[in-house]
């Protein structure tokens, strides 16, 4: 992101997101990946809406038995404290953080999820 500093403008790093790698379902990750190719944004802000919108509704329904055969590692960032709510709700839950990433790509909500040039904002 770019910050105006002094009437100058400065590219910062934007300190509330941070790395983040897991195992994620090839078959959710290419769906995701076509959404947000057609939609202007990237994989992880949509990633993020259904985050939070599994986070507001607090239940999950998550059958391990049926985990995905097909994960493949996934580097991206996520909104820092967004991601520790989802390390909590896991935990909570008995799961594992990738379950619930991939169990929250069906609520994805691609009108609330930033658009691909945030990261270039200025501030």
């Amino acid at each position: 992101m770019w910050k105006s500093v002094n009437g100058s403008l400065v590219h910062t790093t934007d300190i509330s997101r941070v790395k983040f790698r897991t195992n994620i379902s090839k078959t959710v990750l290419e769906r995701l990946k076509n959404v947000a190719d057609k939609n202007n944004t990237h994989v992880n802000y949509l990633m993020e809406t259904g985050l939070e919108y599994v986070l507001s509704e607090g239940v999950i329904t998550f059958n391990k038995d049926l985990r995905p055969k097909d994960r493949t590692q996934y580097k991206t960032t996520y909104d820092k404290e967004l991601l520790e709510k989802v390390k909590e709700f896991a935990k909570e839950h008995n799961l594992y953080i990738n379950d619930v990433i991939e169990y929250s790509a069906d609520f994805v909500n691609i009108e609330n999820s930033k658009k691909r040039d945030h990261k270039h904002r200025t501030e």
